[in-house]
């Protein structure tokens, strides 16, 4: 298979992508409006769609590793692309995420995001932007569910650096939950920026949890250590080496 092709069918896929969830949109939108459970349904919907035309369409598998968690508890990801964030809610009977604030004024995501009880955070003003989290999260928490933080705040590419943030430690002190760490090899296959998907097994694990208790220095430390390590052991699974080089093709 040519160069040329995959990008022809990762152009492909990312444009049916993009009508599928401006047309589950609107056509959830009347249930969606009416019942929490009705943009739920739709997203999850979307979630699967996208799961399941990204096999055929340009050879990215999806598997979901580890015990997902059904009650609730805090789900602290690492986030490499648009996929993790689709394996992840279709995994999770009632997620909710922790997403920056932009989000939620954009078209069809920010609708649906509101009803499904996510999160908004301000990037820019930390100090600030942690109280209000926390002031959200409390008035949501009458609903049960498994409400998921990227500890990094944004996308990592594959062997990058970049630092683990302190809400997570602040929620995991919050909520007095169990948190669940999880680690993917995603952005191999489908990168933070570019239009190229590549063909591979893209997988989401689900690690055991960190029991409530913990003082939050040491939560962060076994946080960080337990993603990355079970991430880097994810991405050699696809011929990624830590020195930056990809095998991939």
């Amino acid at each position: 298979m040519t160069l040329a092709f995959q990008y022809l069918r990762s152009l492909l896929y990312m444009i049916q992508i993009y009508v599928a969830m401006l047309v589950l949109g609107i056509a959830f939108a009347p249930y969606a409006l009416l019942s929490k459970n009705g943009a739920r349904q739709a997203c999850k919907t979307y979630a699967r769609w996208a799961i399941w035309s990204a096999r055929w369409m340009v050879g990215i598998r999806c598997e979901v590793r580890g015990p997902v968690p059904q009650g609730e508890v805090l789900v602290a990801a690492k986030h490499q692309s648009f996929l993790d964030i689709l394996v992840i809610f279709n995994a999770l009977p009632q997620a909710k995420f922790i997403m920056k604030q932009e989000l939620m004024w954009t078209p069809i995501i920010g609708i649906y995001a509101k009803r499904l009880g996510c999160i908004p955070v301000n990037r820019g003003k930390r100090g600030a932007a942690i109280a209000r989290m926390i002031k959200d999260v409390a008035r949501e928490f009458s609903e049960p569910g498994q409400l998921v933080i990227y500890p990094q705040g944004t996308r990592v590419a594959p062997g990058a650096q970049k630092p683990y943030k302190v809400g997570s430690g602040v929620l995991y002190e919050e909520l007095k939950q169990p948190c669940v760490p999880v680690a993917t090899n995603v952005g191999l296959l489908w990168p933070r920026t570019g239009l190229l998907r590549k063909p591979g097994l893209g997988v989401v694990e689900f690690l055991d949890p960190i029991a409530p208790g913990q003082a939050r220095d040491s939560f962060m430390a076994e946080l960080e250590q337990r993603i990355e390590a079970r991430s880097d052991a994810l991405m050699a699974e696809l011929g990624f080496e830590q020195d930056g080089r990809d095998k991939i093709h």
